[in-house]
């Protein structure tokens, strides 16, 4: 169920706030009945009319994307660089990235046209979780693993307790290779976290996103989110609010 404003925007009929003044001036209908109130929530399956001409919602699209280096996460860029967004030109649908990785950060972004969803997603109430691997300058050390567990101060915020693992040292190349989990999404979190404890991201890979991988995706390869998969995410968000 989505607001009737919020769907006929959507749909491309006018935007949210000049839909809600057609719905004052009695020129939209639903299931054949008009509608002048604010509030009313509409199906899928149900039938909208703007001045007896009725319109088509949109449908929901979901895909996951393995975003390569140098392309940035959002619809579009004042710069000209490629977007995620450039990936779905065969797509009819206006589509957008959930939250955003860094220009030079590979990994899972998601990519969908709900907007209810994304929301949820990115905002720090519903603690999603977000796993990442990082090369890092420096030989970690379990001391710098237990400081990024129970968090640490970043531009005055002090972050969330996270999950994080040694996957490798290498001394002869002086790098080493660290696992972090993640429920916020700070901007260069994980970076500024690295940082903080003495170990410089050198590279950084988004391997997880929730319990979305890219496995079988190569760079800049996308596929679209499976039903259940949708629906295991929207349960996600529903339960994190909850808990």
């Amino acid at each position: 169920m989505e607001r009737l404003q919020k769907v006929m925007a959507h749909a491309g009929i006018a935007s949210r706030r000049a839909s809600e003044k057609l719905i004052k001036e009695g020129r939209v209908k639903v299931n054949g009945q008009i509608v002048t109130e604010m509030g009313v929530n509409v199906k899928p399956s149900d039938t909208i009319e703007v001045d007896n001409i009725p319109i088509t919602q949109e449908q929901k699209l979901y895909f996951l994307l393995n975003k390569p280096r140098g392309v940035i996460s959002s619809a579009e860029d004042p710069k000209g660089r490629k977007t995620v967004v450039d990936f779905f030109s065969s797509i009819d649908q206006r589509v957008y990235p959930v939250g955003r990785l860094d220009y030079d950060t590979t990994g899972v972004i998601l990519v969908t046209n709900d907007g209810e969803l994304t929301n949820k997603l990115t905002h720090p109430t519903y603690g999603v979780e977000k796993t990442y691997v990082a090369k890092v300058t420096g030989l970690i050390d379990k001391k710098a693993v237990s400081r990024l567990e129970r968090g640490v101060t970043i531009d005055g915020y002090k972050t969330r307790p996270a999950q994080a693992r040694i996957i490798d040292v290498n001394a002869s190349s002086n790098t080493s290779l660290v696992e972090l989990t993640i429920h916020e999404g700070k901007n260069h979190q994980v970076k500024k976290m690295m940082k903080t404890v003495g170990f410089p991201v050198e590279k950084l890979n988004r391997h997880q996103y929730a319990f979305l991988t890219a496995d079988g995706l190569q760079s800049g390869e996308w596929r679209e989110l499976k039903n259940f998969e949708v629906n295991k995410l929207k349960q996600l968000v529903d339960e994190n609010y909850s808990s």
